[in-house]
């Protein structure tokens, strides 16, 4: 069983308080076996970005339509608005989580560098803030002076142990460009779904009136869905997470329709 998989299991006992269940997820064989394994599939790790930007694509592209039909003006805004906001915004998203995951990739290599280069020169400095870090954490002497002597028997283990418990660092696993990939893809799909009926009027004649109301009803499923989704990611109730969502996307969408509707009045 993977990582991903026993932890998800673990997850589930809890949510439901079934012992036997956590248990069975915590049996000796599935750990050694979880804990030789990558941490989670290759696409596991950038679920996050998946679902944050798909949620981030149907706001922004139907506040862009809610805002053009209470402005009242015409399919061909809606489309040139609409698919302006869609891949200009997809790409400044793409182009955010690429720079932010790589600021905080070459930060941590820096601060790496740092307390490889400390251990190296000064251990007798590093041995005494490891100690003090953990005496703070109400470890008795003894145990401090163990935990200490074992954690500087290996310089790359000491070096991590002074990452985690001094800086509270991690080392993120996942690679900026495919974390940038995975949210311009995401917010293009799932951003293209209020889009949908006016990209439809384009081969056939779609009913006046009919195209906003359908892209409302596309929009909230789309809304609904992904919101739900993001229990991939936060592990919390899916129905409350979709509503939550919808919600909000709701109220993006009124405000920019009240804004349209406002311009409109002052235009004449």
């Amino acid at each position: 069983m993977s990582l991903f998989r026993r932890l998800e299991k673990a997850r589930q006992a809890f949510a439901r308080g079934d012992v036997q269940a956590a248990t069975a997820a915590h049996a000796l064989g599935q750990i050694t076996h979880a804990a030789g394994e990558e941490h989670g599939g290759a696409g596991e790790q950038y679920i996050g970005d998946m679902v944050y930007g798909g949620l981030d694509g149907i706001i922004t592209t139907f506040a862009v339509i809610s805002g053009v039909a209470g402005a009242e003006l015409g399919t061909h805004v809606v489309l040139i608005l609409g698919l302006a906001n869609l891949f200009a915004d997809g790409l400044a998203m793409a182009t955010g989580a690429y720079l932010s995951g790589k600021s905080e990739q070459e930060y941590y290599e820096r601060e790496l560098q740092r307390e490889t280069w400390e251990v190296a020169h000064l251990p007798d400095a590093e041995r005494a803030e490891l100690y003090e870090i953990y005496r703070r954490q109400g470890y008795s002497d003894e145990e401090v002076r163990r935990l200490v002597e074992i954690k500087t028997r290996d310089p790359e283990r000491w070096i991590k142990a002074m990452m985690v418990e001094e800086l509270g660092m991690l080392e993120n696993e996942r690679k900026p460009p495919l974390s940038a990939l995975a949210t311009l893809v995401s917010f293009i799909v799932a951003g293209s779904v209020p889009l949908l009926v006016y990209l439809l009027g384009l081969i056939t004649p779609v009913p006046s009136g009919v195209a906003f109301p359908v892209s409302i009803g596309l929009s909230a499923v789309a809304l609904f869905g992904l919101g739900a989704a993001k229990v991939l990611v936060t592990r919390l109730n899916a129905f409350r997470s979709g509503l939550e969502m919808l919600v909000v996307g709701g109220l993006a969408a009124g405000v920019a329709y009240l804004v349209g509707a406002w311009l409109k009045g002052i235009g004449g």
